[in-house]
């Protein structure tokens, strides 16, 4: 037997329950993996409220490192001992689980479990961002709330290995250095009053792109900080799903452009998502991006690492650990 977090309930972080759970030998083209690291994002709250409603009961979390332990029949592309990680398959809040083998990316040396489980889902999510919803170049300006968070880190870096300008934006002053140590040039402290601050930064202009994973609390300042004719990319909703908007909101603010974004629409394929997880590595691997899990949490309380996530008490990304 093995132990594993549970939902049965949609709500609050006690509906995680703890349980003892059967798992299968792995079948044909299957891999049975233990794990050795978590990842812990904020999807996952998403999951346990209902806002990305699933079939009860049900496991919970998508991403994880850990080892193969066992190979089912015309598995060829692993082998018993193999370090991988995974995304996108609900239920790694495990200890062991069985996966298809091709739904699982090898590890490269140089890359730690931790770092693994702590990095790929933002940091793939980071990948579409930059490189495919708006192709960031040398000398674009950008604008980042929550940029201490797990992928606000991991976003700075990446555009600043571009080429672009980072804006970040934190709630707090304990925030702030850490913004500026991964990436970001200059890192304001709250929102109000944000567009004024940012357009004195940057030469009384707005920025060329946005990218906003708070969601209602900062989607109106966020419009209000860009160039006209440019993008704002909603990719979260750590504060609340954006409230219905006009059409005419964009065009008085400049003709702005908006896109909210889905990652399944751009990871979905297994050859983009083994594409954005070379380049990943290969950053993480040169330390131009540098992984900051800023907590550990043990598996068996999942319910207080969502609650510590939810009242943004984290920095980083934070792992749960079997």
């Amino acid at each position: 037997m093995s132990k594993a977090i549970r939902l049965y309930d949609f709500g609050g972080p006690e509906k995680l329950k703890w349980e003892e759970v059967q798992v299968p030998a792995p079948a044909l083209g299957e891999v049975l993996i233990r794990h050795t690291a978590v990842g812990l994002n904020y999807m996952d709250v998403y999951v346990r409220t209902g806002l990305y409603p699933r079939p009860l009961p049900s496991g919970i979390g998508g991403e994880a490192a850990g080892v193969v332990e066992a190979l089912g029949k015309n598995v060829r592309s692993l082998q018993v001992g193999d370090r991988i990680v995974y995304m996108s398959f609900l239920g790694a809040y495990a200890e062991l689980r069985v996966l298809p083998a091709s739904g699982v990316i090898k590890l490269p040396a140089g890359v730690s479990d931790e770092q693994g489980a702590a990095v790929l889902l933002k940091g793939l999510t980071a990948w579409y961002l930059l490189r495919q919803t708006y192709k960031v170049k040398k000398g674009d300006v950008m604008l980042l709330p929550a940029a201490s968070g797990g992928v606000g880190l991991i976003l700075s870096q990446w555009a600043r290995a571009l080429g672009a300008r980072v804006i970040g934006v934190v709630g707090s002053e304990d925030k702030q250095a850490l913004a500026q140590r991964h990436g970001c040039h200059q890192v304001l402290v709250g929102y109000e009053g944000l567009a004024e601050r940012v357009k004195k930064l940057n030469k009384g202009q707005g920025v060329d792109v946005v990218y906003d994973g708070v969601g209602k609390d900062t989607f109106s300042a966020s419009l209000d900080c860009l160039k006209p004719r440019h993008l704002m990319v909603s990719f979260g909703n750590a504060s609340g799903p954006v409230a219905p908007f006009s059409a005419l909101d964009l065009a008085r603010r400049g003709s702005l452009y908006f896109t909210r974004t889905a990652g399944s629409d751009y990871l979905g394929d297994p050859k983009a998502r083994a594409q954005g997880a070379r380049e990943l590595f290969a950053l993480v691997k040169s330390r131009k991006i540098r992984v900051h899990i800023g907590q550990r949490f043990p598996l068996a309380e999942a319910a207080r690492a969502h609650s510590e996530l939810e009242a943004r008490r984290t920095v980083g990304s934070s792992i749960l650990v079997p």
